[in-house]
């Protein structure tokens, strides 16, 4: 290894170097960090956890290495040191991939003095001090700080040290910045003044997040092409989440970005253990083929920033071990290097051992589940970042209600809407899709005509992409309905009614009602269809004396019908994954669960029968399949804060057997046992003796199966 600093760039790195890099560990340095925290330690935890990359500061805010760029700031205790190369010449050692942190938004004193440019415009014209510490200052990212001085230690940090890639935090700007020189160049673009507060409605705030997704995508292109340009195997990798990628240019992000980064470190609230691996299908619902990496954090994400905390080991491995079940590689981040609670790395450690251990298996094959939930990119963009997690629970809905019904299943985002992706699903769920162009809704009818199936609800392309009301659905003919009034709503204590014998509605015996939503829409059928709900007309919750319905039922709540080519369409005219998100009433979870059935035609390719909760992930290449099964089942399940592992006792899996073939053995990956099987009628009955947390279950098929 040569020395740090004066490395000739003729190290031998790859393109593909990123493709073994699936076990991250992140140390965030504070700054007091090159006085007191300890190297041997991490360099132990790099090799207990089978870490085969790392993700260390380097620059940005607070330079941990002697930077000579004017204006960027070094630590005060890093004296003749350089905690950043030490490191670095020591994960290589241990034949580590890595790759620089840095962070620019924010400056200090000397920095904002000498370039007041470099700092974010408040709309009362003053410049903004940082939130959380007032001593220093917020970049504008929109601006020179970020395409001038930031490549600069780009191309500083590149160019001394032997690193794979460049990672950029909070690079993303923290909203409008109203300085003169972005005010300019937004309206010489738009012709808008620059939006006052996040407003849906505002075509100037919709303006502006147009323009500021083209700022951003052109800063992605500029600091690649620096760090390119000096280390050809390298990448700039821009920190992000599923639901940032709206924000960018697809086409730009395929160009410049091999792998991708999540940044959802844990739970907040109480958010479901789901969750990590659904932020990891998100970027594969635009990005099918491209790596993900999952950030886990060590500690709680709350708004009250117990940064320097530990959580639950149990809650650590279940976030990490989520985003195994579902392909993502492990990432855990510690910010600061003095480690006063060491709970974190024992959990850490057992978590990256069983992604290790099931890995190879996983990433041989590519996931092919018969089910698709469309991820509204085109709806979600009207709305604020923070506002956005109001706008998606009418597809979080949906999204549990398939984990219950132990139903597999991607996500496919409507950007994306190709006849090669959208063929990949028998079923397809919009959720409340609600924005969708024209090109759109003609890729889902033409799906539809080749023989595929679509669950739609609420208010799914009955706006276009700009978010301008239609006065019919664009997919009026998939749904067999035509618009009649709405939606209307909040409606209390509404209600839906058996009508006719269907699947759909199967399950129900006892009752010929259950609860409807609190947002209606009026729908009249259209043609040959099937209502197998009606709305009951609205009656009052008070006086008691007064809760009864008046009238019959009447209104199609439900409507389903036979599209021809063998698909189907459930239409749902009102928000049940919202409600059922909110409520979770078991009624409605089977009404989600019945449509997508019955819109699916046939027994589903994979069943699991037992006890617990499952979420499921299947994968296969040409010579077998993998099902991740992962135990979701515990008492806090519904509140995230996970104190104990509760094992499943055991569970059945049938499969069906390709045509032609025939199944050479039964494998548990995580066990790394056999598995006993049977085959009847054409499937395999596997039994999984247990899962502790995870198992995957290895299907390897043999030659022709007897005639």
């Amino acid at each position: 290894m040569l020395a740090t600093g004066q490395q000739k760039i003729t190290t031998l790195r790859t393109p593909d170097w990123f493709r073994t890099a699936t076990r991250w560990a992140q140390l965030t340095f504070v700054e007091d960090d090159p006085e007191k925290y300890d190297p041997a330690f991490w360099i132990d935890v790099f090799k207990r956890t089978k870490s085969n990359a790392v993700c260390l500061s380097a620059g940005g805010y607070i330079a941990y290495y002697p930077s000579k760029v004017p204006y960027h700031y070094v630590s005060k205790y890093l004296g003749d040191k350089d905690i950043f190369g030490a490191l670095v010449d020591a994960a290589r050692k241990l034949d580590m991939h890595v790759m620089a942190r840095v962070d620019p938004h924010a400056i200090h004193d000397a920095a904002a003095k000498a370039h007041p440019e470099w700092v974010t415009i408040n709309a009362d014209g003053t410049q903004r001090r940082h939130w959380a510490y007032p001593d220093v200052w917020v970049t504008n990212a929109y601006g020179d700080y970020n395409t001038g001085f930031m490549p600069e230690v780009v191309k500083e940090i590149v160019r001394e040290y032997d690193i794979d890639a460049i990672f950029a935090n909070r690079w993303q700007g923290h909203g409008v910045d109203y300085s003169e020189d972005s005010a300019r160049r937004f309206k010489d673009m738009f012709g808008h003044d620059l939006p006052k507060k996040p407003d849906a409605e505002d075509p100037a705030w919709q303006a502006w997040l147009q323009w500021r997704r083209r700022v951003l995508t052109d800063m992605i292109v500029q600091w690649d092409d620096a760090v390119k340009a000096i280390r050809p195997h390298a990448s700039f990798i821009p920190n992000m989440s599923g639901a940032s990628l709206m924000e960018f240019d697809l086409s730009v992000i395929m160009k410049h970005c091999p792998f991708l980064v999540v940044d959802h470190q844990g739970r907040k609230g109480l958010e479901v253990g789901w969750s990590a691996g659904r932020n990891g299908k998100r970027i594969r619902a635009t990005f099918a083929d491209r790596p993900v990496v999952l950030i886990t954090s060590i500690g709680p994400e709350e708004e009250y920033r117990w940064k320097d905390a530990v959580t639950s080991g149990e809650e650590i491995q279940l976030w990490i071990n989520n985003g195994t079940t579902h392909g993502l590689s492990a990432w855990f981040t510690k910010f600061n290097g003095v480690v006063p609670d060491k709970r974190w790395v024992e959990p850490v450690a057992d978590a990256f051992v069983l992604q290790a251990s099931v890995e190879s298996l996983i990433e041989s094959m590519k996931p092919t589940a018969e089910i698709a939930i469309i991820d509204p990119s085109t709806t979600l963009r009207h709305w604020a970042p923070d506002e956005r997690s109001s706008a998606e629970k009418h597809d979080l809905g949906f999204y549990h209600a398939l984990i219950e019904a132990r139903l597999p299943f991607e996500l496919l985002s409507d950007q994306v809407l190709t006849r090669e992706n959208l063929d990949r699903f028998k079923v397809i769920i919009l959720a409340n899709a609600s924005c969708l162009s024209d090109a759109q809704d003609e890729a889902v009818r033409a799906y539809v005509e080749r023989g595929g199936s679509v669950v739609a609800s609420y208010e799914t392309s009955l706006r276009d992409e700009n978010g301008k009301a239609r006065p019919e659905f664009g997919l009026a003919d998939v749904f067999g309905v035509k618009f009649v009034a709405g939606p209307r709503g909040i409606v209390k204590n509404t209600y839906v009614a058996l009508f006719s014998e269907h699947p759909v509605n199967q399950g129900y015996e006892g009752a010929s009602r259950i609860m409807g939503g609190t947002r209606l829409i009026h729908v009249e059928p259209v043609g040959k269809v099937d209502t197998p709900f009606l709305y009951i007309p609205d009656f009052p919750d008070l006086p008691m004396e007064e809760v009864y319905p008046r009238r019959v039922p009447e209104g199609a709540a439900v409507v389903a019908r036979e599209t021809g080519k063998g698909g189907r369409s459930v239409y749902i005219p009102w928000n049940i994954g919202e409600i059922f998100w909110e409520v979770f009433a078991v009624d409605h979870g089977r009404l989600i669960a019945n449509a997508v059935r019955w819109a699916l035609g046939k027994t589903p390719r994979v069943t699991v029968e037992g006890p617990g909760i499952i979420d499921m992930a299947l994968r296969e290449n040409g010579e077998g399949i993998a099902l991740s099964l992962f135990n979701l089942t515990n008492p806090m399940m519904m509140k995230g804060p996970v104190r104990k592992n509760y094992p499943l006792t055991r569970q059945t899996v049938s499969v069906d057997i390709p045509q032609g073939k025939s199944v050479a053995r039964a494998w548990l990956a995580v066990a790394d046992c056999a598995a006993s099987f049977s085959i009847e009628n054409g499937r395999a009955r596997v039994e999984v003796p247990g899962i502790e947390r995870l198992e995957v279950l290895h299907l390897t098929w043999g030659g022709d199966a007897e005639a």
